[in-house]
């Protein structure tokens, strides 16, 4: 490593070069309250194949600071980063990487015009253009509730801000900050404190980069203006567990980009420091598609994933029992919002049929056969998805049976049919695909179909009950145990839905005359409730997005978790009073 320093304006800046002078080169800009530092793992990891540059932005580090406190301007900091492409030679354009600050200060460099032709891609990673966000806030506040939450949540996490940027409280806050941030890193970012990060000088650095809230924040950073095209290809990062930025927020970028590429870590927001060499390949894999490279099958998901308007684009989701009803329904759901869909179901023509609907809405869908309930079918399966399409962004295991009658009237065949469907089939789905995920290193979300069953007593729907708390349960535990490699894992509790499985549910214990009298009630049960299927899947859209443990769709399935928790004695009674209840 050589290290040097550049003149720019009145200070001079530290700058460490990594790697041989003939490769492209990788510039490397860091954030607040960090240095240079923060990137050495990355570096190490770039510099088999590039020439690395990183440097302390001024005010940080072995970098000088400006005498006037407020001269952290965008404009500044944009002068700095062209000092340190002239002052380590940089002929050609480069690659440029920005974490936090050094993110918005990346995104001023491919929008503005002062560096136009010397950037040849830029890697966001947890800090947006300002452009952008202003663009975001006022598109979600117009289009509703939804969006308006959305602000709000952003608001919460940014509350900070006012503090840093308030006299002397932000010095105070920063003292606080530097005391805290070892803990922070090790506790919440799952990134031990190392030599060299935090730095020895964090107490300064803290206080010097308030300066970088106060210059371009609030009236002195009104400036910016435009939507903030840029025709640079942009990589976005998107750490999933970042507590200081929203994915919404960050994925504000999709629309004025024209070439975006989105990947999604499942890490909080030094994601640099706790999955470099996952940061390492991406930028990687990244720049040398830029410099000729073919695009591999996960850049092209990334590049699916940037286009505009479509929440789930590029991702790969895989649903079973998505021949019919709220698997049919889900199916549509995610390919309406730019999935590919992985078509599941035992029903061979079922599958195909949901496949040609997509296909006519102008989405992608592949149909597959598996049989649930057959462990090597389902190994097969889980392999050929891999292999065809890759590992699997989301999982839906939602295909299922009911079975209506007495404990004491269900043979052992029966039992070990709805078990070995209902509960074996999602445990399959779930450790099949889910050992995929955490193989993969990239995060991903796996969403259990239950039902309000769970939660309610019956004598006639012992077997489906019983295994859909399971399912439950089941979703709970896997949802603690894969949390730290940044998958997520939701159970869906519907009510009485309008779909097929109330014509197909098996009764025990019956002569065949009552067998039919039962289903045909059944079935009007259902239909009268009218409740579709396409809100269930709405449902698991927004479980995935929102990252939720447990949703309820329908009245009846949140009346009935609420009377199990207020009054599990009045909840037996319920179901005493209906003890012919239909199946979900």
């Amino acid at each position: 490593m050589r290290e040097q320093r550049v003149r720019s304006g009145d200070i001079e800046l530290a700058v460490r070069v990594r790697g041989e002078g003939r490769r492209p080169t990788v510039v490397l800009v860091h954030g607040y309250p960090d240095t240079g530092a923060m990137w050495d793992e990355v570096a190490e990891g770039l510099a088999g194949r590039f020439r690395v540059v990183v440097y302390d932005v001024r005010g940080a580090g072995s970098s000088g600071s400006p005498s006037d406190p407020l001269d952290y301007g965008l404009d500044a900091l944009m002068g700095d980063l062209e000092a340190v492409l002239d002052g380590v030679g940089a002929d050609e354009p480069v690659h440029l990487v920005g974490h936090d600050w050094g993110s918005v200060q990346g995104w001023e460099a491919v929008i503005g015009d002062r560096l136009r032709g010397r950037i040849a891609s830029f890697t966001s990673i947890s800090g947006p253009d300002r452009r952008h966000l202003a663009r975001w806030a006022g598109r979600a506040v117009r289009s509703g509730p939804r969006g308006v939450a959305e602000v709000l949540d952003q608001a919460r996490r940014s509350v900070y801000m006012p503090v840093l940027m308030a006299p002397r409280v932000g010095e105070v806050a920063a003292r606080l900050l530097a005391a805290g941030f070892p803990r922070v890193l090790r506790l919440r970012e799952g990134a031990d404190p190392r030599s060299g990060h935090p730095a020895a000088t964090l107490p300064a650095d803290a206080r010097n980069g308030l300066g970088l809230y106060r210059a371009n924040l609030g009236r002195r950073g009104a400036g910016a203006s435009g939507e903030g095209r840029t025709d640079v290809p942009v990589q976005l990062i998107v750490p999933i567990k970042d507590r200081y930025g929203s994915p919404s927020l960050l994925l504000s970028a999709r629309g004025p980009v024209s070439r975006l590429y989105v990947r999604r870590a499942p890490a909080g927001h030094w994601v640099a420091r706790s999955h470099p060499a996952l940061i390492a390949r991406w930028i990687t894999e990244f720049a040398e598609h830029l410099d000729g490279g073919p695009e591999t099958s996960a850049l092209a998901h990334a590049r699916a994933a940037g286009q505009p308007g479509k929440e789930f684009g590029g991702d790969l989701v895989v649903i079973t029992g998505a021949g019919s009803g709220i698997g049919r329904a889900t199916a549509h759901a995610f390919a309406a919002e730019g999935a590919r869909v992985v078509v599941a179901d035992i029903d061979e023509g079922a599958a195909k049929r949901t496949v040609d609907e997509i296909a006519a809405s102008g989405g992608e869908a592949h149909a597959h056969r598996v049989d649930v309930a057959d462990a090597e079918a389902m190994e097969r399966f889980a392999d050929r998805v891999r292999d065809a399409f890759g590992v699997p962004d989301v999982v839906v295991n939602n295909a299922g049976v009911a079975l209506a009658g007495s404990l004491l009237d269900t043979p052992e065949e029966e039992w070990a049919r709805v078990r070995s469907i209902n509960l074996d089939g999602t445990y399959r789905g779930c450790r099949l695909f889910g050992r995929q995920m955490v193989e993969r290193g990239e995060g991903g979300h796996i969403v259990n179909v239950s039902s309000m069953m769970a939660f309610l007593p019956s004598s006639e729907l012992p077997a489906y009950g019983a295994t859909k708390a399971a399912i439950l349960q089941l979703s709970e535990s896997l949802r603690v145990d894969l949390n730290r490699y940044g998958i997520g894992v939701s159970a869906i509790c519907p009510g009485m839905i309008n779909t097929p499985m109330a014509a197909r549910t098996r009764f025990v214990g019956l002569p065949p005359s009552a067998d039919g009298e039962l289903r045909d009630r059944m079935v009007r049960a259902v239909e009268r409730r009218a409740f579709p299927p396409e809100k269930v899947a709405r449902a698991v859209l927004r479980a995935v997005r929102q990252d939720r443990p447990v949703t309820l769709v329908a009245a009846e399935a949140r009346f009935a978790r609420a009377l199990s928790r207020v009054s599990p004695t009045a909840n037996r009674t319920v179901a005493r009073i209906t003890r012919r209840a239909t199946v979900t």
